[in-house]
């Protein structure tokens, strides 16, 4: 399952990340989304709320049961085990951390798992590959731009990189043009204010435009 996992984030490029929605809100965003033609979406923990925390639990497994593995889901913001049990027992199949942190990492792909943590410079990506991670996601990229991914790329070539933060239907494609292997994409697609009036008819329409600027 990871390398089907690893394989498919590689092929559709693009990670949909969920932030404060939840239950049948986020059901009917992935939706959306899986109509619109994105199949890899991650719900983040909220470290404020250990209510939200359990949401973004039951959010993962809800949608789990009722795509059946049509959107593959996987959790965001995992900083601590206890957040990473949780993700694995709601099926989890993809993990992603704003930091490097070898302890979730090395957690992670023992538990079958695909492990996406984040880092910033060389040192940093480096470490998180040579720790195991199948992923790194290129975190906060969008002050540093494309030129910062084909500046990676020169010396790292050999690690998978994604971009996350920032990155929009207008400038993905330049990010993968620079050499990142696929990109995390969150407020940018995920329009609160839409999900709220219902309007996710406009999500579907938006995440065409994305998957269409990805190869151009």
């Amino acid at each position: 399952m990871r390398r089907e996992i690893i394989e498919r984030v590689k092929d559709k490029k693009l990670i949909v990340i969920v932030r404060g929605v939840y239950g049948e809100d986020c059901l009917k965003l992935a939706k959306a989304l899986y109509e619109g033609g994105i199949e890899l979406m991650e719900v983040t923990f909220d470290q404020s709320s250990t209510e939200n925390q359990k949401k973004t639990a039951d959010t993962i497994r809800l949608i789990n049961e009722e795509m059946q593995g049509r959107v593959i889901m996987g959790a965001g913001t995992v900083t601590a085990p206890e957040m990473l049990e949780e993700a694995y027992n709601a099926g989890a199949k993809f993990i992603v951390s704003p930091d490097t942190n070898p302890e979730i990492i090395s957690a992670t792909v023992a538990k079958g798992m695909v492990s996406m943590p984040g880092a910033m410079t060389p040192t940093e990506i480096l470490t998180a590959y040579n720790v195991g991670a199948d992923f790194v996601k290129v975190f906060p990229v969008s002050n540093l731009g494309p030129a910062y991914i084909k500046a990676l790329r020169a010396p790292l070539n050999h690690i998978p990189l994604l971009a996350v933060g920032g990155v929009n239907e207008k400038n993905i494609g330049e990010f993968i043009k620079a050499g990142a292997c696929g990109a995390g994409v969150g407020g940018n697609l995920v329009n609160k204010e839409w999900i709220a009036n219902g309007e996710f008819d406009k999500i579907t329409d938006l995440a065409r435009e994305f998957l269409r600027n990805i190869n151009l």
